[in-house]
């Protein structure tokens, strides 16, 4: 056997030191591994910075009316307002928006997000929102829809809707209220009015709403009904968060969720009748007795594709207003109406039908409208 030379032996020693360290190094690296946290939440304080969750959203700060301080942090579904320092007046503009969104707000767009999309293309636009309230604070949580003529990216567009979820302390909606209207199965008091740069529609809730699925499209066809927009338009963005006046810090949007489903062709006509001719039947029967009426109204989809998020427009004979109307909204209440169905029937099948009413008063000789469309295709009465 031969004699390791000195230096062999101080070799293998070495080696054998060296393999010892590495599996010690290699043991208490498992051990630190194992024992890592989860990926912490991102906090954003910069006062436009922007995040992704859920791999589709955005989560942005917005602090645009103030220069305190305002962080948000990021979780996996959702986020909270974890630091909103100081506070503006309460007649004036919040200090900042604080939201989550799917589409695009000034340039920055959502992971493949369908959005912006033409109106008269989306049948729906499922939502849905869970919040966590403070009494803290001076704010309301709302839900932001933007529409332009345009499929703007970038900059403000010429329509903004808001669903006031909540609101706590003397804040009030831009504008002055215009009455109450029954949308997605629940009553809202109504204000309309403009910022100076955009007009705004605000659907606020009579109380506190901590969570709700609903579709978007009830309240994006409410607008189109009221003048504030056209079917030809776009829907740039679906926002839910914050407008704090006063503190902020715990709100949450615990979990947010919007999609929009798109597919039907520009217009409102059957692909495959260019001509846009009549694909419905409108059956009017009413009751009359002096100065007021009611009308039963049945819709018929005569056409061979179903028709999603639709509208009946006619005109009501002068001196006729509409008092009130049941499974459907009516809107305005006199003139050129649109008639767009409840949160349980904004579909109708092929060869199927669908029925609402409304009661009204009248002046003069009665009688009845002289013709009927349907998302823009004519109807033949019967």
């Amino acid at each position: 056997m031969r004699t390791p030379r000195p230096q062999d032996r101080t070799r293998r020693g070495l080696l054998g030191a060296l393999g010892a360290a590495l599996s010690t190094f290699a043991l208490l690296t498992s051990l630190v591994t194992a024992a890592a946290p989860a990926q912490a939440d991102t906090t954003i304080c910069e006062p436009f910075g922007t995040t992704t969750v859920q791999g589709r959203y955005v989560v942005q700060n917005n602090r645009w009316g103030s220069s305190a301080t305002q962080c948000v942090t990021a979780t996996d579904t959702g986020f909270r307002v974890t630091q909103a320092d100081g506070s503006v007046p309460t007649n004036g503009a919040p200090k900042s928006y604080p939201s989550v969104f799917n589409g695009c707000h000034y340039t920055t767009c959502s992971p493949g997000t369908s959005l912006p999309a033409r109106l008269d293309t989306v049948s729906r636009a499922p939502s849905s929102i869970s919040y966590g309230f403070v009494d803290t604070a001076v704010y309301n949580a709302s839900y932001d829809i933007w529409l332009d003529p345009t499929p703007r990216t970038d900059g403000v567009n010429r329509t903004e809707i808001m669903i006031w979820f909540n609101r706590v302390g003397p804040i009030q909606p831009i504008g002055s209220p215009v009455g109450t209207a029954t949308v997605g199965g629940r009553t809202w008091e109504v204000w309309s009015g403009g910022n100076g740069s955009n007009d705004v529609l605000s659907f606020v809730a009579p109380s506190a709403i901590t969570g709700w699925s609903f579709d978007v499209m009830d309240f994006v066809r409410a607008t189109v009904a009221r003048g504030l927009a056209e079917e030809d338009w776009y829907l740039t963005s679906v926002q839910a968060g914050f407008e704090p006046w006063q503190n902020g810090a715990g709100l949450a949007v615990n979990s947010f969720s919007s999609t929009v489903e798109t597919g039907g062709t520009p217009g409102g006509t059957d692909p495959g009748d260019p001509g846009g001719t009549s694909a419905c039947a409108v059956s009017y029967g009413t009751n009359v007795w002096q100065d007021g009426f009611t009308a039963d109204v049945t819709v018929t989809n005569t056409g061979t594709a179903p028709v999603d998020g639709w509208r009946l427009a006619f005109t009501l004979p002068s001196g006729q207003r509409i008092t009130n109307a049941w499974n459907a909204s009516v809107a305005p209440s006199t003139g050129a109406v649109t008639v767009t169905g409840a949160s349980h029937n904004t579909r109708i099948a092929p060869g199927g039908s669908l029925s609402f009413g409304f009661q009204g008063t009248y002046g003069g000789a009665f009688a009845e409208p002289a013709a009927f469309r349907l998302n823009d295709a004519d109807c033949t009465t019967a």
